[in-house]
């Protein structure tokens, strides 16, 4: 390394490693910008599109003033409040801490919220479907029974049935409206719903009794995921006891002896372990999770 260093000299070696950073950005320049594209930009559009799934109208400034007061905001705010008490080693490295965190925290969030949402559609099917086939039977339309589970259902499942309504009222196709149904709504129930619709409709046949017989189909599998989730209650139970002990051993530790918990919070080596630490119980956590949740 020293011949080397002293064959083309610093400025060569800073030079040399210029070039190999510029052929690297160079070939994966598009991956690299589509990263910080989907990292920046593409959370705020990743917010938006999922808050369109949720009927929640926001303007996009609001998105982007959110994302920065969480993430530098949040982090600020952390290294002002240690930079008064003198500790600003510990303030700038709990504030990326807070930053990174702060910035990634609302992507879970949105996917929590349209994950509720998409469970209580599913859980509304089965009444949504009965009352659509009631009113085929008593001899409406498709869009008129349609029109029906709009007015007597409650959200979500008569602002999505309202959705395609509102679509084919301006000229879309039914077919092409429950299709975009299914690809707002992805679930194997309302995937079997829309394909039953499109190629009875083709072929032609009893939508009636299809419908009764996919709720008798939704109803066995929302009693098979009960029993699922009933086996697997325990598993959840054990890794959020398990995620939360070290915290409950760390305040045992604080409250009889404050001084040695202290140390390691105004050492930088120390304050590194405790990010170090949470962020493998945060990973220990999510594998268990995993693990316990069954597909569908």
């Amino acid at each position: 390394m020293s011949f080397f260093l002293s064959l083309i000299g610093f400025k060569g070696l800073v030079a040399l490693i210029g070039v190999i950073l510029f052929s690297f950005c160079y070939k994966y320049s598009v991956g690299i910008f589509d990263f910080i594209e989907r990292q920046t930009m593409g959370t705020r559009t990743y917010i938006l599109e999922k808050f369109d799934l949720l009927f929640i109208e926001v303007q996009p400034e609001k998105i982007t003033y959110a994302l920065l007061a969480l993430s530098l905001g949040s982090g600020g705010i952390v290294i002002i409040i240690f930079g008064i008490l003198g500790k600003w080693v510990m303030g700038f490295i709990l504030g990326l801490v807070f930053a990174f965190v702060g910035f990634k925290i609302p992507r879970p969030i949105i996917n929590n919220l349209v994950s509720k949402r998409v469970k209580q559609y599913e859980a509304q099917m089965v009444d949504g479907l009965t009352l659509l086939a009631n009113g085929l039977r008593a001899g409406l339309s498709v869009p008129q029974s349609i029109g029906m589970v709009v007015d007597e259902m409650p959200a979500p499942l008569s602002q999505e049935f309202n959705v395609m309504l509102q679509q084919n009222r301006i000229g879309v196709p039914l077919e092409e409206c429950f299709e975009n149904l299914a690809k707002r709504v992805p679930t194997q129930d309302n995937d079997m719903f829309v394909s039953s619709v499109n190629i009875l409709r083709e072929t032609g046949g009893n939508l009636a009794e299809v419908f009764d017989t996919i709720v008798d189909v939704i109803r066995e599998r929302v009693r098979l995921k009960q029993k699922i989730d009933t086996a697997t209650a325990q598993g959840r139970f054990q890794g959020m006891i398990m995620a939360a002990m070290p915290y409950g051993i760390l305040m045992m530790y604080g409250s009889s002896d404050p001084e040695a918990v202290g140390k390691m919070f105004s050492h930088p080596l120390g304050i590194i372990l405790f990010v170090v630490a949470t962020v493998l119980d945060f990973i220990g956590t999510m594998v268990i999770f995993k693990i316990v949740q069954i597909k569908d």
